[in-house]
């Protein structure tokens, strides 16, 4: 089934006239970001001439996989899915199951895909979250953390009906893995019997900076506040707006999502991208219920499975705080704070994390 799409409709009441002042407000916000346009693009051009990027010559994207398809849902969105199966299958080995975070998709693991893949005595399954990536938006109404955990469900139901599972989850994806232990707590222990939760919350959500920097750069903080109410009329707009001042976002995810002085830019612009193919309704869509997440209580369905905890001490997306938070509550879990790195911890020190989510893997 085709991606579900999105329609907006010609604004022709009051609130078409709150789009047309939104989309006043997104010009100008535009047009005072495009002032210094050909500083910012200098600089880039400069930070992405670095001869040292050790990622510069990485094919970044779609990787190997033996099954791809769409899983439709209830609501009629429909899930991109990918499969990959192993190549030297070992007795008992689990399914590894990679959830992906907000304004990202299933490339963000694209190291520990490889390297799973590579070694080959892992089953893989990734998708891309509701409104994300391949995955189609939802008609109507807003996210839900609540159902992107029925979605994770009904992932595993499809792919792998049976068996071990290892829950991988970078940051929404970790709370999305929470959502789906507070509907599934009798999956953990029988079914899901190890966690791996990266730069990730439990709550404490107030001190967070969840809205993608991308999209911050190109359309202002004001304005994208505004446009929770009333994106459905303008987005468009919006996303017009981002276009025009790449530069500001490339720049701002290089100080947002990364930890270290002077981060791959092959690896800044690789999550750039993804975030801008996240469109303005999509992450104003999700932002009630990633401010509202609260879920401490479900961590005890993993208190009794093994757990790793990864997050860069520089995150300043997820504090480090957060998942002290979530040890503090499941101390039995096994905690890595990577040196001089951001909220892209995987991508950003990709061998430490390799090697903390194979041993993880081994130890099971």
């Amino acid at each position: 089934m085709s991606a579900q799409r999105f329609r907006i409709p010609r604004p022709r009441t009051a609130a078409g006239k709150v789009a047309g002042v939104v989309g006043a407000a997104v010009g100008v916000a535009a047009a005072g970001l495009a002032a210094g346009m050909v500083s910012e693009r200098a600089l880039v051009r400069r930070l992405k001439a670095d001869p040292t990027d050790r990622y510069a010559h990485e094919v970044f994207g779609e990787q190997r996989y033996d099954d791809a398809f769409r899983l439709e849902l209830p609501d009629g969105t429909d899930i991109h899915v990918e499969v990959v199966e192993p190549t030297r299958p070992a007795p008992g080995r689990p399914t590894v199951v990679l959830v992906h975070g907000f304004c990202l998709d299933m490339g963000t693991f694209h190291f520990q895909r490889k390297l799973l893949a590579e070694r080959g005595e892992h089953r893989i399954v990734a998708y891309d979250q509701p409104g994300h990536g391949r995955s189609g938006r939802l008609e109507s109404g807003e996210y839900d953390l609540a159902a992107l955990g029925r979605t994770l469900r009904r992932v595993i139901d499809r792919t792998a009906p049976e068996g071990p599972l290892v829950l991988v989850g970078h940051s929404m994806g970790g709370m999305t893995i929470m959502a789906f232990a507070e509907l599934y707590p009798e999956m953990f222990g029988d079914r899901v019997v190890g966690t791996v939760l990266m730069a990730t919350s439990g709550g404490l959500l107030a001190e967070t900076k969840l809205v993608a920097p991308a999209l911050i750069g190109r359309v202002g903080a004001p304005v994208l506040y505004m446009m929770s109410n009333a994106t459905r009329y303008g987005g468009t707009v919006i996303d017009r707006a981002r276009k025009s001042t790449s530069n500001v976002a490339w720049l701002l995810t290089r100080k947002y999502g990364f930890g270290t002085r002077k981060p791959s830019p092959a690896l800044v612009s690789y999550v750039e991208e993804m975030n801008s193919r996240t469109s303005a309704d999509t992450v104003t869509r999700y932002l009630r219920t990633l401010a509202t997440h609260s879920r401490f209580p479900a961590l005890a369905a993993l208190s009794g499975t093994p757990v790793l905890v990864v997050v860069g001490d520089k995150d300043m997306i997820t504090p480090v705080t957060h998942s002290e938070e979530i040890v503090r509550r499941l101390p039995h879990a096994r905690y890595i704070k990577v040196n001089d790195s951001g909220h892209v911890v995987m991508l950003e020190h990709a061998d430490e994390v390799n090697k903390a989510l194979w041993d993880f893997l081994e130890g099971l």
